[in-house]
Protein backbone atom coordinates (compact mmCIF):
# COMPACT_ATOMS: atom_id res chain seq x y z
CA UNK A 1 0.00 0.00 0.00
CA UNK A 2 1.38 3.43 -0.58
CA UNK A 3 2.33 4.74 2.60
CA UNK A 4 0.22 8.06 1.30
CA UNK A 5 -2.38 6.53 1.68
CA UNK A 6 -2.50 4.27 4.84
CA UNK A 7 -4.84 3.75 6.86
CA UNK A 8 -4.91 4.44 10.60
CA UNK A 9 -3.81 1.61 13.17
CA UNK A 10 -6.84 -0.28 14.51
CA UNK A 11 -7.14 0.68 17.80
CA UNK A 12 -7.75 -3.12 19.05
CA UNK A 13 -6.65 -6.51 17.52
CA UNK A 14 -8.79 -9.73 19.36
CA UNK A 15 -7.50 -13.42 19.50
CA UNK A 16 -8.91 -16.58 19.14
CA UNK A 17 -6.96 -18.23 21.67
CA UNK A 18 -7.28 -22.33 20.68
CA UNK A 19 -5.17 -23.38 17.78
CA UNK A 20 -3.89 -19.45 17.68
CA UNK A 21 -1.93 -18.92 20.14
CA UNK A 22 -1.04 -22.49 20.94
CA UNK A 23 -2.25 -26.08 19.66
CA UNK A 24 -4.79 -27.82 21.84
CA UNK A 25 -6.04 -31.11 20.00
CA UNK A 26 -2.88 -32.73 21.66
CA UNK A 27 -3.38 -30.99 25.02
CA UNK A 28 -6.85 -31.91 25.35
CA UNK A 29 -5.70 -35.62 24.38
CA UNK A 30 -2.87 -35.34 27.15
CA UNK A 31 -6.00 -33.87 29.35
CA UNK A 32 -8.48 -37.13 29.03
CA UNK A 33 -5.58 -39.24 29.43
CA UNK A 34 -4.59 -37.94 32.71
CA UNK A 35 -8.26 -37.49 33.56
CA UNK A 36 -8.85 -41.19 33.27
CA UNK A 37 -5.74 -41.51 35.36
CA UNK A 38 -6.70 -39.92 38.10
CA UNK A 39 -10.42 -42.00 37.62
CA UNK A 40 -8.87 -45.21 38.11
CA UNK A 41 -7.17 -43.97 41.49
CA UNK A 42 -9.87 -41.99 42.72
CA UNK A 43 -13.12 -43.58 41.07
CA UNK A 44 -12.53 -47.06 39.69
CA UNK A 45 -15.74 -48.09 39.06
CA UNK A 46 -16.00 -45.57 36.32
CA UNK A 47 -12.55 -45.72 34.72
CA UNK A 48 -13.64 -49.41 34.67
CA UNK A 49 -17.22 -49.12 33.22
CA UNK A 50 -16.10 -46.74 30.68
CA UNK A 51 -12.66 -46.22 28.59
CA UNK A 52 -11.54 -42.52 27.35
CA UNK A 53 -13.39 -43.58 23.99
CA UNK A 54 -16.85 -44.05 25.96
CA UNK A 55 -16.54 -41.63 27.49
CA UNK A 56 -16.41 -39.11 24.84
CA UNK A 57 -19.26 -40.73 22.57
CA UNK A 58 -21.61 -39.91 25.72
CA UNK A 59 -20.56 -36.36 25.40
CA UNK A 60 -21.04 -36.49 21.56
CA UNK A 61 -25.05 -38.24 22.29
CA UNK A 62 -25.42 -35.65 25.43
CA UNK A 63 -24.64 -32.62 23.15
CA UNK A 64 -26.38 -34.15 19.72
CA UNK A 65 -29.95 -33.97 22.58
CA UNK A 66 -29.36 -30.87 24.48
CA UNK A 67 -27.21 -29.08 21.46
CA UNK A 68 -27.48 -25.56 23.73
CA UNK A 69 -23.48 -27.78 25.60
CA UNK A 70 -22.02 -26.17 22.44
CA UNK A 71 -21.85 -22.80 24.36
CA UNK A 72 -20.15 -24.15 27.34
CA UNK A 73 -18.01 -27.81 26.72
CA UNK A 74 -16.59 -27.62 29.97
CA UNK A 75 -20.04 -28.06 31.50
CA UNK A 76 -20.74 -30.93 29.12
CA UNK A 77 -17.67 -32.49 30.42
CA UNK A 78 -19.13 -32.42 33.42
CA UNK A 79 -22.54 -33.46 32.77
CA UNK A 80 -21.32 -36.42 31.19
CA UNK A 81 -19.04 -37.14 34.35
CA UNK A 82 -22.15 -37.02 36.40
CA UNK A 83 -23.73 -39.37 34.00
CA UNK A 84 -21.09 -41.73 34.39
CA UNK A 85 -20.43 -41.89 37.72
CA UNK A 86 -24.00 -42.40 38.72
CA UNK A 87 -24.39 -45.27 35.78
CA UNK A 88 -21.51 -46.72 37.84
CA UNK A 89 -22.57 -45.98 41.15
CA UNK A 90 -19.72 -43.64 42.16
CA UNK A 91 -19.60 -40.84 44.60
CA UNK A 92 -21.10 -37.54 42.72
CA UNK A 93 -18.89 -35.53 44.89
CA UNK A 94 -15.85 -36.37 43.38
CA UNK A 95 -17.10 -35.16 39.84
CA UNK A 96 -15.83 -31.51 41.20
CA UNK A 97 -12.77 -32.97 42.05
CA UNK A 98 -12.24 -34.53 38.36
CA UNK A 99 -13.06 -31.77 37.07
CA UNK A 100 -10.42 -29.71 38.51
CA UNK A 101 -7.69 -32.53 37.45
CA UNK A 102 -8.83 -32.31 34.13
CA UNK A 103 -9.04 -28.39 33.72
CA UNK A 104 -5.56 -28.18 34.65
CA UNK A 105 -4.16 -30.94 32.48
CA UNK A 106 -6.61 -28.38 29.41
CA UNK A 107 -4.71 -25.25 30.55
CA UNK A 108 -1.33 -27.06 29.98
CA UNK A 109 -0.94 -25.30 27.45
CA UNK A 110 2.50 -23.81 25.05
CA UNK A 111 2.04 -20.65 23.39
CA UNK A 112 3.83 -21.26 19.81
CA UNK A 113 6.67 -19.57 19.68
CA UNK A 114 6.02 -16.34 17.97
CA UNK A 115 3.50 -15.69 20.37
CA UNK A 116 4.50 -13.79 23.51
CA UNK A 117 7.14 -11.73 21.47
CA UNK A 118 4.11 -10.85 19.18
CA UNK A 119 2.17 -10.51 21.94
CA UNK A 120 4.70 -7.47 23.42
CA UNK A 121 4.96 -5.67 20.25
CA UNK A 122 1.11 -5.40 19.42
CA UNK A 123 0.34 -4.07 23.15
CA UNK A 124 2.69 -1.62 22.91
CA UNK A 125 0.23 -0.06 19.97
CA UNK A 126 -2.99 -1.44 20.31
CA UNK A 127 -5.42 -2.50 23.01
CA UNK A 128 -4.99 -6.24 22.84
CA UNK A 129 -8.61 -8.55 23.84
CA UNK A 130 -9.52 -12.22 23.43
CA UNK A 131 -12.43 -14.28 22.32
CA UNK A 132 -12.84 -17.58 22.50
CA UNK A 133 -15.51 -20.53 21.93
CA UNK A 134 -13.75 -22.39 24.52
CA UNK A 135 -12.34 -22.82 27.88
CA UNK A 136 -8.63 -21.94 28.05
CA UNK A 137 -8.34 -19.89 31.56
CA UNK A 138 -5.46 -17.20 30.55
CA UNK A 139 -4.59 -16.48 34.28
CA UNK A 140 -4.07 -20.29 34.59
CA UNK A 141 -2.09 -20.23 31.16
CA UNK A 142 -0.03 -17.43 32.55
CA UNK A 143 -0.89 -14.73 29.85
CA UNK A 144 -3.24 -12.56 31.13
CA UNK A 145 -1.77 -9.71 31.75
CA UNK A 146 -1.22 -9.50 28.11
CA UNK A 147 -5.38 -9.01 27.34
CA UNK A 148 -7.00 -5.97 28.36
CA UNK A 149 -10.48 -8.00 27.87
CA UNK A 150 -11.13 -11.76 27.29
CA UNK A 151 -14.86 -12.73 26.34
CA UNK A 152 -15.55 -16.53 26.74
CA UNK A 153 -18.71 -18.02 24.92
CA UNK A 154 -19.52 -19.92 28.02
CA UNK A 155 -20.03 -16.21 30.03
CA UNK A 156 -21.51 -14.77 27.90
CA UNK A 157 -24.04 -16.91 26.51
CA UNK A 158 -23.29 -16.05 22.75
CA UNK A 159 -20.47 -18.09 20.56
CA UNK A 160 -18.85 -17.53 17.71
CA UNK A 161 -19.61 -16.81 14.44
CA UNK A 162 -22.75 -14.92 16.82
CA UNK A 163 -22.23 -11.57 16.11
CA UNK A 164 -22.86 -10.62 19.95
CA UNK A 165 -19.66 -12.30 21.14
CA UNK A 166 -17.12 -9.84 18.46
CA UNK A 167 -19.61 -6.85 19.98
CA UNK A 168 -19.23 -7.36 23.46
CA UNK A 169 -15.15 -7.76 23.07
CA UNK A 170 -15.70 -4.35 21.42
CA UNK A 171 -17.93 -2.88 23.75
CA UNK A 172 -15.50 -3.59 26.33
CA UNK A 173 -12.58 -2.56 24.98
CA UNK A 174 -14.24 0.69 23.79
CA UNK A 175 -13.52 0.52 20.13
CA UNK A 176 -15.88 0.35 16.83
CA UNK A 177 -16.01 -2.90 15.14
CA UNK A 178 -14.76 -0.93 12.33
CA UNK A 179 -11.63 -0.16 14.34
CA UNK A 180 -11.02 -3.75 15.66
CA UNK A 181 -8.89 -6.49 13.69
CA UNK A 182 -9.69 -10.19 14.80
CA UNK A 183 -7.20 -12.65 14.37
CA UNK A 184 -8.21 -16.65 14.51
CA UNK A 185 -7.21 -20.08 12.56
CA UNK A 186 -10.80 -20.75 11.71
CA UNK A 187 -12.23 -19.61 8.37
CA UNK A 188 -15.86 -19.73 9.59
CA UNK A 189 -16.23 -19.41 12.92
CA UNK A 190 -13.37 -16.43 13.14
CA UNK A 191 -13.11 -14.86 9.86
CA UNK A 192 -16.27 -14.85 8.58
CA UNK A 193 -18.23 -14.52 11.76
CA UNK A 194 -15.45 -11.46 12.85
CA UNK A 195 -16.48 -10.08 9.27
CA UNK A 196 -20.24 -10.61 9.07
CA UNK A 197 -19.81 -8.24 12.97
CA UNK A 198 -17.70 -5.28 10.95
CA UNK A 199 -14.51 -6.22 12.14
CA UNK A 200 -11.87 -6.96 9.37
CA UNK A 201 -10.40 -10.28 10.15
CA UNK A 202 -7.14 -11.85 9.48
CA UNK A 203 -6.71 -16.00 8.96
CA UNK A 204 -3.92 -17.13 10.78
CA UNK A 205 -3.15 -19.96 8.91
CA UNK A 206 -0.32 -22.09 10.27
CA UNK A 207 -0.83 -24.84 8.25
CA UNK A 208 -0.97 -23.74 4.72
CA UNK A 209 -4.97 -24.93 4.38
CA UNK A 210 -6.91 -23.89 1.25
CA UNK A 211 -9.99 -23.68 3.63
CA UNK A 212 -10.81 -19.81 2.35
CA UNK A 213 -10.97 -21.41 -1.28
CA UNK A 214 -13.96 -24.35 -0.01
CA UNK A 215 -15.74 -21.92 2.06
CA UNK A 216 -15.97 -19.22 0.08
CA UNK A 217 -14.39 -16.65 2.43
CA UNK A 218 -12.10 -13.77 1.63
CA UNK A 219 -10.08 -12.67 4.45
CA UNK A 220 -8.87 -9.34 4.96
CA UNK A 221 -5.10 -11.07 5.30
CA UNK A 222 -3.77 -14.72 5.43
CA UNK A 223 -1.00 -14.95 7.99
CA UNK A 224 0.82 -18.06 9.03
CA UNK A 225 2.98 -16.17 12.03
CA UNK A 226 2.87 -13.34 14.37
CA UNK A 227 5.54 -12.15 12.40
CA UNK A 228 3.36 -12.26 8.96
CA UNK A 229 0.60 -10.27 10.88
CA UNK A 230 2.86 -7.61 12.30
CA UNK A 231 4.87 -7.51 8.81
CA UNK A 232 1.06 -6.91 7.75
CA UNK A 233 0.10 -4.50 9.81
CA UNK A 234 3.07 -2.64 9.26
CA UNK A 235 2.36 -2.66 5.12
CA UNK A 236 -1.13 -1.11 5.93
CA UNK A 237 -0.42 1.58 8.53
CA UNK A 238 3.09 1.82 9.78
CA UNK A 239 5.81 0.87 11.81
CA UNK A 240 4.82 -0.61 15.07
Amino acid sequence: MNPMIRRAWPKAILFDLDDTLWPITPVILQAEQTLHAWLQEHAPRVAERFSIENLRQARLALLAKQPEFSLDLGELRRAGLKSAFEEAGEDLDKVELAMVNFFAARNAVVPFDDVVPGLLRLKSRVAIGSISNGNADLEAIGLSHHFKVSVAAHQLGHAKPDAAIFHEACRLLGVAPTDAVYVGDDVLLDVQGAQKAGLRAVWLNRSGSAAHLEHDVVPDAICSSFDELIDWLRREHGDV
